[in-house]
């Protein structure tokens, strides 16, 4: 089994255990389409390196027009003008001898409130509060930092709008409960008995049998 589950892991699980199975556990990994996640990575690398007080006029001038205009909104957001505290971070956090971990898109403080900023340049999640990332990347943050005063910002890039989900004592609770019971699924199943679902087209389908 893994050393450490990622949001995108979890989220892989629960939509199908076969193809969590081959690119998991297996390591199978299938070739994808670069062009889809290129506006997204230019994004991602640009807003890294301004809220890092770099230089980024010539990373502007670079960009596509679609690429200028959300650039535009993103830089000015009020999490931006917050005080800096990473940006593209690897961490993670130990839950009764389980790692659960991932890559903050940046995180944000003010006063002493610590804010998790998660851009989307497709959708954000239908259910913002129990998605994998939210639950993960807020008690990762809660624990590194020692307190409850997170936030979890979805950025929505198409749109223009945020979506916020606090965390909670309750919630925290709530949240470690929810991930101890999916990796406890993931770790007595029998991957080679899962069916295969009918209306199946995704990258792995031409494997299942």
């Amino acid at each position: 089994m893994p050393q450490q589950y990622s949001p995108n892991m979890l989220k892989t699980y629960e939509l199908c255990p076969r193809k969590f199975y081959y690119r998991y556990l297996k390591n199978i990994s299938m070739p994808t389409n670069d062009d889809i996640f290129e506006f997204g990575k230019n994004i991602h690398a640009l807003a890294a390196y301004y809220l890092n007080k770099n230089n980024v006029d010539l990373m502007e001038k670079s960009l596509t027009p679609k690429e200028t205009e959300t650039w535009n909104y993103l830089k000015s957001i009020k999490y931006f003008s917050y005080e800096f505290v990473e940006a593209e971070y690897n961490l993670a956090h130990k839950i009764n001898n389980k790692f659960f971990g991932g890559r903050l898109d940046a995180l944000v403080k003010n006063e002493d409130t610590y804010y998790i900023l998660d851009y989307k340049t497709g959708a954000i999640p239908k259910n913002p509060k129990y998605d994998f990332q939210t639950m993960i990347y807020s008690l990762c943050v809660s624990e590194l930092y020692k307190t409850n005063n997170v936030v979890f910002v979805y950025i929505d890039l198409k749109s223009k709008s945020d979506v916020q989900v606090k965390l909670s004592e309750d919630l925290k609770h709530e949240y470690i409960k929810k991930l101890e019971d999916v990796v406890e699924k993931i770790e007595t199943n029998d991957f080679l008995l899962n069916k295969k679902k009918k209306d199946c087209a995704c990258e792995y389908s031409i494997m299942c049998y």
